[in-house]
């Protein structure tokens, strides 16, 4: 039934060598004539909200795809890019870096505000980034949502990014930014925008909320975003 759905249990490997698994609609995506949409969890070990997102986003895609597949666009999913840092319950990874600073963008910096932002020794350093950044390459996305936790909000990095977070906001009573408020140079936003002119949603949950709470409050949206309009 969900023969549709390729699965690597182990598609790429933190810096301690922990698998990170990849899911995608099928082993290759360059029979459609759509790009794929990329979303990712787990980016920052202490946000499990990310986490509990892009898992129940998974469960939905599982049953869709093993129902009706043509009526869902091509899409990838990475359940969490950090599971060092979510089994210790720490933003960092292993290495005690900000993944979402590590990025090999023009914009990086090798300074922070605090220990939580190391952005690492050099752009890119890291393993978990590394992987990212290879599939970004490989895969071209036309989209890439990240799920985090924070104050409530949906921040698009690069303006054709709008109207996804637009739609990906739809029932929450959450504010669409373009930008979180503060600058994040090496973050995926600035990455993926910069580098590749990939439009980048970022949607930051209310930390701490009953995770039950997290689908309900995205599900309309990822499902809007997701389904092909009929014609």
């Amino acid at each position: 039934m969900q023969a549709k759905i390729f699965h690597q249990t182990s598609w790429a490997q933190t810096t301690l060598g922990t698998p990170l698994e990849l899911y995608k609609k099928t082993h290759s995506l360059s029979g459609f004539s759509e790009r794929p949409i990329l979303f990712i969890g787990g980016v920052h070990g202490d946000e499990p909200e990310g986490v509990r997102l892009a898992n129940e986003l998974l469960a939905w895609l599982q049953k869709e795809e093993s129902e009706n597949s043509s009526s869902i666009r091509p899409w990838l999913l990475i359940p969490c890019l950090n599971p060092d840092g979510y089994s210790r319950n720490q933003r960092t990874n292993a290495n005690g870096v900000d993944l979402n600073r590590n990025f090999p963008c023009r914009d990086w910096s090798p300074e922070s505000k605090a220990p939580r932002y190391y952005p690492g020794p050099s752009p890119g350093s890291e393993s978990e980034v590394q992987a990212l950044v290879k599939l970004i390459e490989d895969e071209k996305p036309q989209l890439i949502v990240h799920f985090h936790s924070w104050e409530p909000c949906v921040v698009y990095t690069g303006s054709p990014g709008k109207t996804a977070a637009e739609t990906l906001a739809t029932g929450t009573g959450y504010e669409t930014r373009e930008d979180i408020g503060y600058p994040t140079p090496g973050s995926l936003g600035q990455y993926g925008w910069i580098e590749h002119q990939t439009p980048v949603i970022c949607i930051e949950e209310q930390e701490h909320i009953n995770l039950d709470l997290v689908w309900p409050h995205f599900q309309k949206g990822l499902q809007m975003l997701l389904k092909k309009e009929s014609k």
